[in-house]
């Protein structure tokens, strides 16, 4: 009884095995064994059942029983079913299962680390659930009915604060992250989480200096003079240390806290778990894509924990901000910065939320500084395209020199030259208030643009967009960037990521400049300082510089011109000159042709071939090949797999390529 038992396994599992292989190589793909297992037991399932209600009509030998009546039917059957599979893994949900299935944790090594994190999932669960947040993020609620709007929406948000808060770690970060995203999040929204701090206590000091000895490879005391221990900042991923060097100069060590890397991992983990609940239970978590938001935000914060992308980063924004007076970039002591310490220049300051008794004691004017500002990061983009990605009021110094100063350089933009010129365009057109012009820098700074635009009504409604949003004295803000943004969305044109976070990084400037200087007039500041890369574009020597490049650009076909116009002259007089156009002269091109011909050729073979079968099946006369199937029947039947064999492979590849 047991011989037959494992005997019948191993005859499932060598049956498996063969529908999950050769099913793949008939539909011409390949596929993960979780994909291919799933299609082939259910295959198997089919094609048992189907034998079993055939078996009393079908009196043929075992060998062409178990051929005809089990294993062909469950091949057919497991590959309509990898197609079947495809088509519901295309909007992306079996994808996540399957890949979640794929990776199953070893339970030995990764029992301690699942237990603490199931822990803290269930204490920020319990947090979402006991400030009353949960009716909002996992469901489509709205403030509650039985309180006054404004006193419901000032608790929602005063709670979502606090649970952010209490939380701690990344997810003040989160926090943080949102009050800069004014394009996303009401006025009200944005003030309360601008209140979150990240602050915690103190790490202790045998761990601090364990991991500096072990990231300098030496003492503390063997580096640095002086090292005041007690931290002039602490967050909850680094704290930030006074130190002085054996040269003298004053110092800021950055430091991570020991064990950092583990805990962020764990709490992104959670992060992007609630992301996905809140994205599958909620309107408006899919209207804001949720989850691609947390998925930017945890590999923004993971790049934050090299310290040493960071000094990168100040390296090449101080290297294209040399030429900018008023701001000052810190230097960065690079044999000394690792991973996971970051040794830079002390910068003796104020952040621009705290500055401004500083500022009254050393009577600098509000308007210089914020127009120093405004101009640096705008060279940094426009001109220089490395800047800062993240300028909010506690990333600017007001510094006792009378400079500005900037800090954390863990997110810096960058964009290509290509993209400048396309922004600098924009501010042209802006200045000059020229719709024709607007539209065509837009364009080229756009990376979809639908084939079909009508670009009249779009000069129109970016006319009526700058009479709105961009005469003098006009404010610049989180809203005049999300009507542009929306608008152009009307019209099928998107941006690339670089350009957003070049939108953000202005919207992030908009609000530290109105710490800095209330009242200050954005618009009017650019349209100034637009005018003056205008006039410095059209002095004499910058158009010879223009004008020389140009040449040199313009030699090589200067050289080759008379030879050119040569030959063209002997053609005409030979009347030998013709003009050759060939059609799909892009291999792109040809490749697609071929590829929709080859399908559309194997769907129709199918499909003819598949009405041939039916016409031999219904021909009752004829040879006999094995009782009772006669020779007719058999071809109708082997010509009817042939037939879906063609048709679910022509179904794959349009799925595969997202055509269906």
């Amino acid at each position: 009884m047991m011989f037959n038992i494992l005997t019948w396994v191993l005859v499932c599992v060598l049956v498996i095995t063969f529908l999950a292989s050769f099913g793949g190589r008939l539909l011409g793909i390949r596929q993960s064994w979780v994909r291919a297992l799933l299609a082939s037991v259910v295959g198997l399932v089919i094609g048992s059942l189907l034998a079993v209600k055939v078996a009393p009509q079908t009196p043929l030998p075992y060998p062409l029983f178990f051929v005809f009546a089990i294993l062909l039917p469950a091949l057919l059957a497991s590959m309509a079913v990898s197609v079947l599979l495809e088509l519901l893994a295309r909007p992306g949900p079996l994808v996540r299962v399957q890949g979640r299935l794929a990776t199953v944790p070893h339970p030995l090594r990764d029992l301690r680390r699942l237990v603490v994190r199931e822990r803290r999932y269930t204490h920020i669960t319990w947090l979402v659930a006991r400030h009353g947040l949960a009716p909002f993020l996992f469901g489509s609620k709205q403030v509650s009915e039985d309180v006054e709007p404004p006193v419901g929406t000032a608790l929602l948000i005063h709670n979502l604060r606090d649970v952010l808060e209490e939380a701690g770690g990344v997810f003040i970060k989160l926090g943080q992250v949102l009050s800069a995203r004014s394009d996303l999040l009401p006025a009200a929204v944005i003030a309360d989480l601008e209140t979150l701090q990240d602050a915690a206590a103190p790490a202790p000091r045998a761990g601090m200096e364990a991991l500096l000895t072990a990231e300098l490879g030496a003492t503390p005391a063997s580096i640095f003079s002086e090292f005041e221990w007690e931290p002039v900042a602490a967050a909850s991923i680094a704290q930030v240390y006074r130190a002085r060097l054996l040269s003298g100069e004053q110092v800021a060590v950055k430091v991570q806290r020991p064990g950092i890397e583990a805990l962020v991992e764990g709490d992104l983990d959670i992060l992007l778990r609630l992301a996905r609940m809140v994205e599958a239970g909620s309107i408006w978590g899919r209207e804001f894509r949720v989850l691609d938001l947390a998925r930017g935000f945890a590999t923004s914060l993971r790049e934050e924990l090299d310290f040493r992308v960071e000094a990168r980063n100040i390296a090449a924004v101080a290297a294209v901000s040399r030429t900018t007076s008023g701001v000052h970039i810190p230097k960065v002591y690079a044999s000394l910065s690792t991973r996971r310490m970051l040794v830079t220049e002390w910068l003796d300051g104020k952040s621009a939320r705290e500055a401004g008794p500083l500022m009254e004691e050393l009577e600098l004017e509000c308007a210089t500084l914020a127009r120093n500002l405004l101009k640096a990061v705008l060279d940094q983009v426009m001109r220089q395209g490395t800047f800062h990605a993240d300028p909010h009021p506690g990333n600017v110094l007001v510094l006792r020199s009378g400079q500005l100063g900037l800090l954390d350089f863990g997110s810096v933009g960058r964009i290509d030259p290509l993209q400048q010129a396309a922004l600098r365009a924009i501010i042209w057109a802006i200045q000059r208030r020229d719709a024709a012009e607007l539209r065509i820098a837009l364009l080229g700074l756009a990376a979809k643009t639908p084939l079909d635009m009508n670009d009249e009504l779009l000069e129109r409604a970016l006319a009526h967009f700058m009479t709105q949003h961009l005469g003098p004295g006009m404010e610049f803000g989180a809203a005049m960037l999300s009507q542009l943004t929306g608008l152009l969305l009307q019209f099928g044109i998107a941006f690339p990521p670089e350009i957003g976070a070049v939108f953000r990084a202005l919207m992030t400037l908009e609000g530290t400049l109105r710490v800095l200087s209330p009242g200050f007039q954005i618009v009017d500041e650019i349209r100034t300082l637009a005018r003056q890369w205008m006039r410095e574009s059209f002095n004499p020597s910058s158009l010879g510089k223009v004008a020389g490049d140009e040449l040199l650009d313009l030699l090589p076909l200067l050289r080759r011109l008379p030879r050119r116009l040569d030959r063209i002259t002997e053609a005409i007089e030979r009347g030998s000159l013709s003009v050759n156009v060939r059609l799909f002269a892009d291999a792109r091109d040809e490749r697609l042709f071929s590829t929709l011909v080859s399908r559309a050729i194997l769907a129709l073979l199918g499909a003819a071939l598949g009405l041939m079968s039916v016409l031999l099946l219904d021909i009752q006369t004829g040879p006999v090949l094995i009782a009772p199937i006669g020779l007719f029947q058999a071809l109708g039947y082997l010509g009817l797999c042939v037939s879906l064999v063609l048709i679910l492979r022509v179904v794959i590849a349009l799925v595969r390529d997202r055509l269906v």
